[in-house]
């Protein structure tokens, strides 16, 4: 099967945005037993095929699929959405997704996220909207407070609810998550009786660990409530690399277990500054009902100066 290192030798080189007809890869970790999903370019492609370790995934247009994305724009606040030159981009950034998780809004005001979203439709050919949580970090020992934004394609996802999780009792969280609950819809606009949810979150780097090891908890309590929601993704700025998170705590991490699929693994690197940190992640609950395509990308072509951001997106696909 080959061992785990090459396979992430094999998706450094490909940690962009992937354009190319893809091979699926499932690598398990030989101790905890979990499954990752590694997207290479079939041109980059030496190993021989494997029936037990990879799939061909067909080669699919844009509007048969869902894009998805997660982006921590940072610091999003009144001085960033007074610079057009920044907001152009960051709209252009946006627009190539059907649905964005944006993390790190920082307006006491809370005017930000629906001047952005008044900017985002006046570039668009459609109709977007948001789910926006509260501001979290309510606290008493929370140093600041930020909102969460998805904002998505009316013709692509219907919303359902979203909610900050109740972090009152615990307080696992600097900044709670927050869960939204979308509806697919299919090319033609209409229901795909596909449902699912969205957790972001924004980890406290200090604690980073100790928060994407809360996030099993936010799973299952979530799950608790809702008994018929399966199809759960976790997503957002989990600090997961570098100083704050060694691949020893990740791996002995709860949201390691074999419940949970890791589609940006350890290997890659999400920022836009020189440091080489996998920050960003995006992990599902198995493989979403089958709506999972397997094709997940790092964009680094829309910009390249942290005037815009220190993160860059990265994004998945659905089935539509």
């Amino acid at each position: 099967m080959g061992s785990l290192d090459g396979y992430l030798q094999a998706l450094s080189l490909v940690a962009i945005l992937i354009l190319a007809p893809i091979t699926i890869h499932l690598a398990v970790h030989k101790e905890e037993n979990t499954v990752f999903v590694f997207v290479e370019s079939d041109e980059d492609n030496d190993e021989p095929e494997n029936e037990t370790v990879a799939r061909e995934i067909p080669e699919l247009n844009r509007s048969e699929v869902a894009r998805i994305a997660t982006f921590n724009i940072q610091t999003f606040g009144k001085t960033k959405m007074g610079k057009p030159e920044v907001i152009s981009v960051l709209v252009e950034t946006v627009l190539q997704y059907d649905l964005v998780s944006v993390q790190e809004i920082r307006d006491i005001d809370q005017l930000v996220p629906y001047q952005f979203l008044d900017e985002i439709n006046n570039q668009s050919n459609g109709t977007w909207d948001m789910l926006l949580s509260e501001r979290s970090g309510k606290q008493e020992d929370d140093t600041y407070q930020e909102q969460y934004a998805y904002y998505y394609n009316t013709t692509v996802f219907s919303p359902i609810n979203g909610t900050l999780y109740n972090d009152s009792e615990s307080d696992l969280f600097q900044k709670e998550p927050y869960l939204g609950s979308f509806e697919l819809l299919n090319a033609s606009g209409n229901s795909s009786g596909f449902d699912f949810t969205l957790i972001t979150i924004h980890t406290k780097p200090a604690i980073a660990m100790e928060e994407i090891n809360a996030l099993h908890t936010v799973v299952q309590d979530y799950q608790e409530q809702n008994i018929e929601e399966t199809d759960i993704i976790v997503l957002g700025d989990y600090n997961a690399d570098c100083s704050y998170a060694s691949s020893e705590e990740l791996w002995s991490s709860p949201m390691r277990n074999t419940n949970y699929t890791w589609l940006v693994p350890d290997s890659a690197d999400t920022t836009v500054s020189s440091s080489d940190c996998a920050y960003d992640r995006i992990v599902t609950t198995g493989d979403l009902s089958g709506r999972l395509v397997g094709t997940w990308g790092i964009d680094m072509s829309s910009f390249s100066t942290s005037n815009v951001s220190d993160h860059y997106p990265v994004w998945f696909d659905l089935y539509r």
